[in-house]
């Protein structure tokens, strides 16, 4: 999808998020809404938005109960905004958030709308439990009955497995396999060892304590729930420490709890909109949004690995900005795993693969890694599904901001089902 082909541009005033926590810790009675109606309370409060109504919020969670059908315009209402405000649940699974900021981006862009809030969140802690589908068909069949025998005679079949709950598992419907076990597939296919992939978790923490310690995100997180900052950075972490934890996924696996994103919960939001309606209320532009991408691969017949969707949607984009990938200041590649991002980058830098699978005419080559995830990525900071989107979004719209030698970075998310997301960020 080309943002930036559209009539106006799409400033980034900013983001905000609340701290991301690991599961079953600070935010273990939380919600969904809880915590992303924390997140745009957050963001309205930052940015004096107090009672005005905006054109769209659109945002998402891939974990939802049932309850939570209206999700986003229940947080709208508690957010501080106009209540005449809309609110849209969205859903890419990982990538949900981003692709929220492009469908605010492009109403903008197109003129429907002058302002427009993006987000996501995700509570693991919180997860729906529910009870097996017999249970719930001999309820139906119950609730149907027309005559007493008839709305009684079900309950005959009622047996103990009934009330066995089933849990929520972040599996693949296709293939039975969780996002670990095909990462583990991936990284076996490229290549990948497990010294480099520890070396890569090692340096997230090392730049998210960096940028914790130097003040970067003070301005982007809002306490909440007691949590000032993200529980899951480890300032003390070293590779010898990674290297002595076990496999998660195989046993003779290169991918463990250290170099893999953990389970987490949190929120985070940006607050879109044209340059003229910030300059109207003294807000800031800190970079625009100019274009976007999402792709998906064939992961389900093995054919290609559930994680690298983002090769194909990246060189698209490129395609339609006229760039290559040594274009940009910063790059921002989403760390479901360590592995995952180093498995996409060498394929990018992979003459055959580019070629071959891509059908591009010589491999997009590779980047300067000093310039990836500068101030930590998620195998850090933590990866609340739907939220993880928009809070590199707001991160790197403020890197850009700060580095006044700075031109333009690029957003890759992956996601479940062999989805990606991918977007460009100019100053």
């Amino acid at each position: 999808m080309l943002v930036g082909s559209a009539v106006r541009r799409v400033a980034i005033v900013g983001g905000v998020r609340i701290p991301f926590a690991r599961a079953y810790s600070a935010y273990a009675t939380a919600s969904n809404q809880d915590m992303l109606t924390a997140a745009f309370r957050g963001l309205v409060e930052r940015f004096h938005l107090e009672g005005q109504r905006l054109g769209d919020v659109a945002a998402g969670a891939v974990i939802k109960h049932t309850r939570d059908y209206n999700l986003v315009r229940e947080c709208v209402l508690s957010s501080g905004l106009d209540p005449h405000t809309p609110g849209l649940d969205m859903q890419r699974a990982c990538g949900t958030s981003l692709e929220a900021a492009i469908d605010i981006g492009n109403k903008i862009a197109l003129g429907q709308i002058e302002a427009g809030i993006a987000g996501g969140t995700d509570s693991i802690s919180d997860a729906p439990i529910v009870f097996p589908r017999s249970y719930q068909q001999l309820l139906l069949a119950s609730y149907r009955g027309r005559t007493a025998w008839q709305r009684l005679s079900p309950w005959f079949g009622l047996r103990p497995r009934h009330f066995k709950p089933v849990l929520p598992a972040v599996v693949e419907p296709r293939t039975g396999l969780s996002m670990g076990q095909s990462a583990e597939i991936m990284a076996k296919a490229w290549k990948i060892e497990r010294l480099d992939q520890d070396q890569f978790a090692y340096d997230s923490h090392v730049k998210a304590a960096a940028a914790w310690t130097a003040g970067f995100y003070d301005d982007l997180v809002v306490e909440y729930a007691g949590l000032q900052r993200d529980n899951n950075v480890r300032a003390d972490t070293t590779p010898e420490k990674l290297a002595k934890l076990r496999p998660s996924f195989a046993d003779s696996g290169t991918l463990t709890a250290g170099n893999s994103t953990p389970l987490t919960d949190g929120a985070s939001a940006v607050l879109l909109a044209t340059p003229e309606w910030a300059a109207q209320r003294n807000l800031p532009v800190l970079a625009y949004l100019r274009y976007g991408k999402a792709w998906a691969v064939d992961f389900a017949t093995g054919k290609e690995g559930l994680l690298m969707a983002p090769t194909y949607a990246v060189p698209a984009m490129l395609r339609d900005a006229g760039l290559t990938l040594q274009d940009f200041d910063y790059y921002e590649i989403h760390e479901a795993f360590a592995a995952q991002v180093l498995c996409t980058l060498k394929a990018w830098e992979s003459p055959d693969y580019c070629r071959d699978v891509l059908g591009l005419p010589a491999a997009l080559g590779g980047i300067d890694q000093a310039r990836l995830n500068v101030k930590g990525g998620s195998v850090a900071v933590g990866h609340p599904f739907a939220a993880t989107g928009t809070r590199i979004l707001g991160t790197l719209a403020k890197i850009l901001a700060t580095d006044s030698r700075s031109k333009r970075g690029l957003i890759s998310v992956c996601a479940a089902g062999g989805l990606g997301v991918t977007a460009i960020v100019e100053r």
